[in-house]
């Protein structure tokens, strides 16, 4: 495969500024350019985007700057011999963090006295609210590269890790690998579940009613996947009712989460606007898995992350 130019999707700057992204993968010998919506491309193109466009079917290569890649016909590519790479494997820190913040949050009653500073309320959670990670069971749904530096830094914490994974074959740092087909069995005992699987027909839906009634009436669930993932309805019929503790959710139904959406009224729930791999270097991460892949490319080797 001959790259003969990288082009910028525009749609990039909803996840960092198109600017940087192009002077970040700048340096070889292929032009870099910014394009918008107006752009056609041929053969010798690889387009770097964070939405999908129909027209990208006409270059070379398309690189989602996103782990998640449904939102891209991956059927209409293969036919279109446009070869696809998605961004898993880079976001093995940022997520993971993240997800550490909400667990330390909701145990130490962080958000709750973060709400309240606004008012200058002094008020102390009750007695029996607060509690400590060290011994907590924490399911790590999803043991890719994001699940993996979940488990990692839950077992760091001295937390109790278990996890569910397709093949259901051990990894490090998790007691016990559960298979989809154990899920109840592995979120069961949980005081946090955490989602980081994709969403797949196999995944959406996954968390419904009956599971959510499975987890402990102190547990919490994690949501760093996709909205899919859960049932709206049914989750928000169990925060309601009191049925799980809470719920920080990065990835939503519908985004932006509507602002007359109950959830931002929900104390027992934390809500940030797809952000967990958000960093101030993320276009730099980007960049160099894009320039690898050229390298590859140009080489005549198999391309990194290819999903098409």
């Amino acid at each position: 495969m001959d790259i003969d130019r990288i082009a910028v999707h525009e749609s990039v700057a909803k996840a960092c500024p198109l600017e940087a992204m192009v002077a970040a993968l700048q340096g070889s010998d292929v032009p870099v350019e910014a394009v918008g919506d107006d752009a056609s491309f041929d053969a010798g193109d690889c387009v770097v985007t964070f939405s999908p466009r129909d027209v990208f079917l006409d270059a070379a290569w398309v690189h989602g700057i996103r782990a998640g890649y449904d939102e891209f016909d991956v059927a209409a590519y293969e036919t279109a011999g446009t070869a696809l790479t998605n961004s898993t494997g880079i976001h093995g820190d940022t997520v993971p963090e993240t997800v550490v913040g909400y667990l330390t949050a909701f145990a130490r009653r962080l958000h709750v006295y973060r709400d309240r500073q606004g008012d200058a309320d002094w008020t102390h959670e009750p007695y029996e609210a607060p509690f400590t990670l060290t011994g907590e069971r924490v399911c790590v749904v999803g043991l890719g590269t994001i699940g993996q530096g979940v488990a990692d830094r839950a077992a760091a914490l001295g937390m109790d890790v278990v996890g569910v994974r397709r093949s259901g074959d051990p990894t490090e740092n998790v007691e016990r690998v559960y298979t989809p087909d154990e899920l109840a069995a592995a979120v069961g005992d949980a005081r946090f579940v955490v989602l980081c699987c994709p969403l797949t027909e196999a995944t959406e839906g996954m968390v419904d009613a009956a599971l959510l009634e499975t987890m402990r009436d102190d547990g919490y669930l994690v949501n760093v996947a996709r909205g899919p993932v859960v049932v709206e309805d049914a989750l928000l019929a169990a925060l309601d009712a009191g049925a799980i503790a809470g719920a920080p959710l990065d990835a939503h139904w519908e985004e932006p989460l509507p602002e007359t959406h109950p959830l931002w009224d929900h104390e027992s729930a934390i809500v940030t606007p797809h952000v967990a791999a958000s960093t101030n270097r993320y276009h730099e991460d980007i960049a160099a898995l894009v320039q690898e892949n050229v390298e590859r490319a140009t080489r005549g080797e198999s391309l990194r992350n290819r999903v098409a």
